[in-house]
């Protein structure tokens, strides 16, 4: 009887403990139960990682991510602009047009696989094709600029943490921010939730928004 008891509470601690897991599954670490983590959905055939990667016959003129799924958006965006900006902005960069192929709101979600789909991104998450109401992307941020600018940090000597502990990762700005020396949108935010903060709905953003951390890494005023 009493190993009987005790063979109970072990399932019910067993169970507990794969109840918090769940529950906590769109921490940092994972993309399971993240913001990308589109298994729930329909068109997606409960799987996560389909509507941007394929093991075969992926896109493979896409040379900035591997074995790539997703429709790309062919806009010309609209780009920020300010008198007080010492960076040349371009067209965003070959990073941010793979964020953007979702996120700017002209190609649907479940476009994957040479299929045309119907399901476009909920109005909360789309950026637009007009980027001069977001953070400047697709510029080169390096020594001289933040001597130029004034305000900026040494990418190259300033050190910044990005991701919640135990999954963290700490370099310089240009080493753990930067894509090819340049702020694209994955600078702010990790499309994987690898090294994020902040649970779901959180923008997985790679630095906490108190105090205006994710400003002031790379702004020293």
């Amino acid at each position: 009887m009493r190993q009987s008891k005790l063979r109970g509470r072990a399932a019910g601690w067993l169970v507990g403990g794969i109840g918090m897991l769940a529950a906590h599954a769109g921490w940092a670490g994972t993309i399971t139960g993240s913001a990308h983590d589109f298994s729930a959905l329909n068109w997606s055939g409960g799987r996560i990682c389909v509507a941007c990667h394929a093991p075969h016959k992926s896109d493979t003129s896409v040379a900035d991510a591997p074995l790539w799924n997703h429709t790309l958006s062919t806009t010309a965006y609209s780009l920020y602009s300010s008198a007080t900006l010492k960076a040349a902005v371009s067209q965003p960069g070959g990073t941010s047009k793979l964020c953007l192929s979702c996120h700017d709101g002209t190609i649907a979600v479940d476009s994957f696989g040479g299929t045309t789909g119907t399901t476009m991104i909920t109005a909360g998450s789309n950026i637009g094709t007009d980027l001069k109401k977001s953070h400047p992307i697709g510029f080169t941020y390096d020594s001289a600029l933040a001597t130029s600018n004034g305000s900026l940090h040494d990418p190259l000597t300033k050190s910044v943490t990005i991701g919640t502990a135990p999954q963290t990762k700490t370099g310089t700005i240009s080493a753990v921010l930067l894509f090819g020396g340049k702020m694209e949108c994955g600078s702010c935010h990790d499309v994987h939730n690898t090294f994020t903060v902040g649970g779901k709905g959180s923008g997985l953003v790679k630095v906490t928004q108190a105090g205006s951390k994710i400003c002031l890494d790379c702004h020293n005023k």
